[in-house]
């Protein structure tokens, strides 16, 4: 199929896509910022995640998925991740695909009836990444998260690890809401927010959102005709948050109110958003090419975000003092090391803030541990190649990494 795959193949979109789109493409474009501004901004991306929704995925009566959009959307994951972009997948749909093998067509689901489909419906998408993928001989990785694991704090940091472990073994993880555990009280409700929070976790620069709808409109288009595409939002204001309508009917729980909701998510993370139109071939392409979208500007980068966070918004839960040694390679821009440090005090766990303190016991700067009290005390005065022998088990080499401190 890939042989046909091309600009002529936005004519074989099913009937049940083609009849969303409303205006035609050429009135798009003519609406659209210039290709260069939205090129630069998703082509700049270093680390990127895409939210892929259940409607672009997946067939909403018969719930097979729609193998050449994917293919074609897989084609531009494979081109990105050649230039050395680090792509995340969050994926809609496995609920769309499941209820049907399970007999579940009615239109409203009980909790455990949906979670029943969830189970049987992500062994068939994960299938079809991995079909996908492999065609560029790029592996697949699955990661189901709940709500707890981007917000309790240890379960956060072992998420945040796993995650950058496949990023840097060069997989492309596909991630979805684990549904089949998830209640309604502990549940992030849909794969907007779903995104944000795992572009916000992982430090993205940039994040995608793939849609039935090629941004935000002044008004809801489908009840207002007259209403004009916004192409940039600098800021989500009252005014921005009144353009967004109800969440569309069907098997997707997203809409522009949640749309908005991942935006104040990611940009206050430092990550650029932008919504976009999924239902064509090769959506990421297109965007790269100009298409008609709405990007939500972020104010500062990712990792200044990060140390805003680090240095303002946690109670440090202890203290370790650095020799001179330690304190000149922390202010050249260094990391860390267990043999720079001469004292801890109070009582963390890993991943904690913790104050850094000058020999003389002056604040110097903050960070997040790597390492609770009680083994920091075992490895520091330590080289870090003594860490496995003292603890027992080879953690990081860094007492406090660079990207998790700021200087005070």
């Amino acid at each position: 199929m890939s042989a046909k795959r091309g600009p002529s193949m936005s004519a074989k979109r099913g009937p049940s896509m083609s009849a969303k789109r409303g205006p035609s493409m050429s009135a798009e474009r003519s609406m659209a910022p210039s290709a260069g501004q939205s090129a630069e901004s998703l082509n700049s991306a270093k680390r990127l995640v895409v939210k892929i929704g259940s409607s672009l995925l997946v067939d909403d009566k018969s719930g097979a998925i729609h193998r050449a959009w994917l293919e074609a959307l897989i084609d531009d994951v494979a081109a990105e991740h050649a230039r050395g972009t680090e792509i995340m997948l969050v994926s809609s749909g496995a609920i769309a695909v499941g209820r049907r093998h399970l007999g579940l067509t009615q239109r409203n689901l009980r909790l455990e009836e949906k979670q029943a489909a969830a189970a049987t419906g992500q062994i068939r998408l994960a299938h079809a990444y991995q079909e996908t993928l492999a065609r560029h001989g790029i592996t697949v990785a699955q990661i189901l998260l709940s709500l707890a694991d981007t917000e309790e704090r240890r379960r956060h940091l072992n998420a945040r690890g796993t995650l950058n472990t496949l990023l840097r073994l060069g997989t492309v993880p596909v991630i979805n809401e684990n549904d089949t555990v998830a209640t309604a009280e502990i549940r992030v409700g849909d794969n907007d927010r779903l995104a944000a929070r795992v572009a916000a976790m992982l430090g993205a620069d940039t994040l995608v959102l793939l849609s039935d709808i090629d941004g935000l409109y002044s008004a809801d288009p489908k009840s207002v005709p007259d209403a004009t595409p916004i192409p940039e939002v600098k800021a989500i204001t009252p005014e921005i948050e009144a353009m967004a309508g109800e969440a569309p009917v069907g098997y997707s729980s997203g809409g522009m109110v949640t749309k908005l909701a991942a935006a104040r998510i990611a940009v206050n993370a430092g990550c650029r958003m932008v919504i976009a139109d999924g239902r064509c071939l090769n959506p990421l392409r297109a965007l790269g090419e100009g298409a008609r979208c709405t990007w939500f500007l972020a104010e500062v980068e990712p990792l200044t975000a990060r140390k805003r966070w680090i240095a303002g918004s946690l109670k440090p839960l202890g203290e370790i003092r650095l020799d001179a040694g330690a304190l000149k390679a922390l202010r050249s821009g260094k990391s860390l090391l267990p043999a720079g440090v001469t004292q801890i005090g109070g009582s963390f766990a890993r991943g904690d803030a913790v104050v850094l303190l000058s020999p003389e016991g002056r604040e110097v700067a903050r960070g997040l541990a790597a390492y609770s009290a009680a083994d920091a005390r075992r490895i520091m005065g330590y080289n870090s190649r003594e860490i496995e022998a003292r603890l027992g088990y080879r953690g990081r080499e860094e007492l406090i990494h660079r990207d998790d401190m700021v200087l005070t």
